[in-house]
């Protein structure tokens, strides 16, 4: 191995690329901004301090998103801490944004799933987790709010056991019953963390740790205790190669508005998350980090920054080093491009970048046809799987009510048909011009629509349509599902997909009997089991 293989293999090393899933108003926001605290990549939440002075910045950087307080787009945001370069993916809570959020997944070596403790694991959320493990995803659980009234520790780690369907192994463990919070112990040196509050949650909290055992005749120790050599029975020890596979959920408590626990998090982040590792390609062979360059194109953004316009690729490197300027083949198209406008980036804010290696995410602004999904490459052709996407439940037809702005009316909904922020259908069997948008729920319409205006200047109309239910098929089960009935209709996707649509299960379900040979898959990438 020559001397560039080695450091590309170092600095892979130097890696975690993770994301942080939950559901809605579990403080996955909160959680962002406190893990940034405690790295020193900020220096109080929700500000950063960059290279040309002091402007906000936080993982909720666009209008929708501040005005409806909740994230309905993934953010990248890196920073290093004790010598190891993150690369934290926050991603989108609602089920509406759920897309947004496997796309992530396609992109990191693990990720932390948090959980409330007084909601637990939320049904509209637990599809990606289910994704997460069934691709082998290394997961870490966060409990958080457990300053607040809610489950008992023993009741979370049997409700996260059976509908994460993994074993759990606690790293950290509650003294106190919720909402009675008086710290955690860590198993893993057998401190004593006292739980402190900090005004305003805006700055590290000063913990106390005692290093031999908790305080002297409290009851809250004592149950603690118990309910530890209980875990100690079940076989709950942390294994590292289980966890590596997948196989195994580390669980921690804390407060990530209270900022207790978030350091604890984050040290185990560091230490047992996985760097950047060999990913398979399209054929399921390893690509080693040290191969020539490939990376792979998770998320495409326009107006990130309204002064500039522009387009934004978010590509995964996963071998190879990367340097500014350099020419790349788009594995779909063949065609040549130059990487000459590369970021490091912040939320919204990006800085020049002029080289990253394996595990980075770095935003490189582009042209041309590179959409979501597409692998950039060096030398022979390289293809990494492709990135799935979850069945649509909702449609409405797309009307543009200003004809002068017909052009940025088109122009904009084929820029968020190749963003992924909804799916623009079209009908080939009539003369119907009027494009539909499909997406998981209404909401993603409610930012495509915003998008439209403040972006494209292009006022539009909606009509909620009846379609509840679809799955992709060919010209073959596309002329039956039309022959069938009126409750039935195929629509064609900008790539060529045919798309049987149905106005709800039942009647998908009494389709598919009476037709059992006809195609129909849930349109989502190949061998992926949801």
């Amino acid at each position: 191995m020559d001397a560039d293989s080695r450091r590309v293999v170092h600095e892979a090393a130097r890696r975690r690329t993770f994301a942080i899933i939950s559901h809605p108003d579990a403080g996955k926001t909160t959680l962002t901004e406190k893990l940034l605290l405690y790295a020193g990549a900020v220096g109080e939440a929700g500000s950063v301090t960059a290279r040309k002075g002091r402007r906000a910045a936080t993982s909720d950087w666009m209008e929708v998103e501040r005005r409806r307080g909740i994230s309905v787009t993934s953010t990248v945001l890196r920073f290093e801490y004790a010598d190891v370069v993150f690369n934290l993916l926050d991603t989108p809570g609602h089920k509406d944004f759920s897309e947004d959020t496997l796309r992530v997944l396609a992109a990191v070596d693990s990720a932390v799933i948090l959980i409330d403790a007084a909601r637990g694991v939320e049904p509209q959320t637990e599809q990606l987790f289910q994704v997460a493990r069934a691709r082998g995803i290394p997961l870490m659980a966060f409990v958080n709010k457990y300053d607040r009234p809610g489950m008992e520790p023993l009741e979370i780690v049997d409700h996260l056991t059976e509908q994460l369907e993994l074993p759990l192994a606690p790293l950290t463990w509650p003294v106190g019953a919720p909402g009675e919070f008086r710290g955690v112990i860590n198993r893993r040196d057998g401190s004593f963390h006292e739980f402190t509050r900090v005004t305003g949650g805006s700055g590290i909290a000063l913990e106390h740790i005692v290093t031999d055992r908790g305080p002297e005749d409290d009851p809250a120790w004592a149950t603690a205790q118990e309910e530890l050599e209980l875990i100690d029975a079940t076989d709950s020890a942390f294994d590292a190669d289980a966890y590596g596979r997948g196989e195994l959920i580390p669980l921690l408590f804390g407060s990530a508005a209270w900022n207790f626990g978030v350091g604890l998090l984050l040290d185990a982040v560091r230490e047992l998350a996985p760097p950047a590792q060999p990913r398979a390609l399209e054929d399921g062979t390893p690509r080693a980090v040290e191969s020539p360059f490939a990376a792979l194109v998770f998320k495409v953004q326009a107006n990130m920054d309204p002064r500039h316009r522009d387009r934004v690729a978010f590509v995964r490197i996963c071998s190879g080093r990367f340097e500014r300027g350099m020419r790349v083949t788009n594995a779909r198209t063949g065609r040549t491009l130059a990487l000459s406008f590369a970021h490091e980036v912040f939320g919204q804010d990006r800085s020049s970048l002029d080289e990253a290696f394996p595990g980075d995410v770095v935003g490189v602004v582009i042209g041309g046809d590179v959409r979501v999904g597409d692998t950039l490459h060096l030398g022979a052709d390289v293809r990494f799987p492709a990135i799935p996407t979850l069945t649509p439940e909702s449609f409405a037809t797309v009307s543009n009510r200003d004809v002068s702005r017909h052009k940025q009316f088109r122009r904009g909904l084929e820029q968020l048909d190749q963003e992924g922020v909804v799916h623009v259908l079209r009908r080939e069997h009539t003369q119907d011009p009027v494009p539909v948008l499909a997406g998981v729920g209404p909401m993603q319409f409610e930012v495509a629509v915003e998008r439209l205006r403040t972006e494209f200047g292009a006022e539009v109309s909606l009509q909620m349509l009846e379609w509840k239910a679809a799955r992709r098929t060919d010209a073959d089960g596309a002329a039956k599902v039309l022959a069938d009935s009126g409750h039935t209709d195929v629509f064609v996707r900008a790539d060529g997909t045919q798309v049987a649509v149905f106005p709800n299960r039942f009647v998908l379900d009494r389709f598919a009997q009476r037709n059992p040979t006809v195609r129909l898959e849930r349109l989502i990438g190949a061998d992926d089991p949801v």
